[in-house]
């Protein structure tokens, strides 16, 4: 029964993670940004931007109780807030619009196409770590508790996709030519519908811990 309800929570952190980060979105940004660089420099800007990211993530993961305290909000808000973000995230996705919850915006990317070094700005965030990665790692972690079991699976499973991420940065062009634009689409649109689903549930739960209705 415990490593059922386990596996939900990594199953969970799993699926929120893929979406928010948008391993897909990230490709195919990578690839324009990178287009003109050769494979070494591909992979170091890869690395890089994913370590940072990484560190990023973690910081919220450790600390994002401590800063919820600090502000005074609590576990229900942040439940509700996270869903609307995270709603409005799968909107764009399902209708192929880019509003920089997950990626970058136009004006973003130009300012990017004039930088030697893309690691920080806008690889590491807003492209990895996002708003949409920092609020799922904050709304999973503090509802799990720090340093705790689940607490653990949900960093693991935050890894796994920034591993992933990491993996397809590497094969960034060969997959852009692949799947194209289009099979890109596809792909950011299914994971859409999936995180529209996990948002409606993190709204559900918040207005129900809040006691909003009885």
């Amino acid at each position: 029964m415990v490593a059922g309800m386990r596996l939900d929570s990594f199953l969970l952190s799993l699926s929120t993670f893929f979406a928010t980060i948008g391993p897909a979105d990230l490709v195919l940004v990578f690839a324009a940004l990178t287009e003109r660089m050769t494979t070494r420099e591909r992979r170091t800007m890869a690395l890089r931007g994913t370590l940072i990211a990484t560190g990023i993530l973690l910081f919220f993961a450790v600390f994002g109780e401590p800063l919820l305290k600090l502000f005074g909000i609590t576990i229900p808000a942040l439940r509700i807030a996270g869903g609307v973000l995270l709603l409005l995230i799968s909107i764009d996705m399902v209708f192929a619009r880019h509003s920089g919850g997950t990626g970058t915006t136009p004006e973003e990317e130009n300012e990017a196409k004039t930088r030697p070094d893309i690691s920080v700005f806008p690889l590491a965030t807003p492209l990895i770590a996002g708003p949409g990665a920092i609020s799922a790692i904050i709304l999973l972690s503090t509802a799990e508790g720090a340093f705790s079991a689940n607490w653990f699976l949900v960093i693991a499973a935050m890894l796994v996709i920034l591993a992933v991420c990491y993996a397809a940065m590497l094969v960034a062009i060969p997959i852009q030519r692949l799947l194209g634009i289009t099979g890109l689409a596809v792909v950011s649109r299914v994971v859409g519908v999936l995180l529209a689903a996990l948002a409606i549930q993190f709204l559900i739960d918040g207005i129900k811990t809040a006691g909003l209705f009885g």
